[in-house]
């Protein structure tokens, strides 16, 4: 593998986890591929007939949802999020790893926040039955998945805090 298209992030290896992404990598890559399908199937037939789909919207934000969050687990997973190093990388060793152990706590909490208030969002829905406005469908079966993949983050988040207090990056 080229070093360039590795510091590019176009042709990585599977990071190296405990746990493997190797789930989260097709779940993601698979709710990309429902996306893609919906939505050419969508402009396909509004171009051949002039009616849309009334469902790709909905279930295309749904999608988006998913793949962000099974993105962001093996994101956080491969070391591989958005973040700014150029103070960071200039610190001492032992400064470093203060720094990057309260970054993923407060990762840690930002997801915490998301899996309860998400949570709290979704036994609402169920418990006043509200329907999704296009179609009908309950609308926890929707939201549902935001708490339960912040969950899936945040675990992915401790395992990060592990390594910052052992010293691994």
């Amino acid at each position: 593998m080229s070093s360039d298209l590795l510091e590019a992030g176009l042709e990585t290896a599977p990071p190296k986890t405990r746990v493997p992404v190797t789930i989260e990598r097709a779940a993601a890559a698979l709710a990309m591929a429902g996306l893609c399908v919906i939505s050419f199937a969508n402009v396909a037939v509004r171009y051949l007939t002039d009616v849309s789909f009334a469902f790709t919207e909905e279930y295309s934000i749904f999608l988006m949802v998913v793949m962000t969050f099974f993105g962001a687990s093996v994101a956080v997973a491969a070391d591989r999020h958005i973040r700014i190093t150029f103070l960071v990388d200039r610190l001492p060793r032992s400064v470093r790893r203060v720094t990057e152990t309260v970054v993923w706590t407060a990762a840690l909490v930002m997801f915490g926040f998301l899996a309860w208030y998400g949570g709290r969002l979704t036994y609402d829905q169920w418990r006043f039955e509200e329907t999704s406005p296009a179609l009908g469908n309950p609308q926890w079966l929707y939201t549902v998945w935001m708490p339960a993949l912040s969950v899936v983050v945040a675990l992915r988040v401790v395992g990060r805090i592990v390594d910052a207090l052992r010293g691994n990056r």
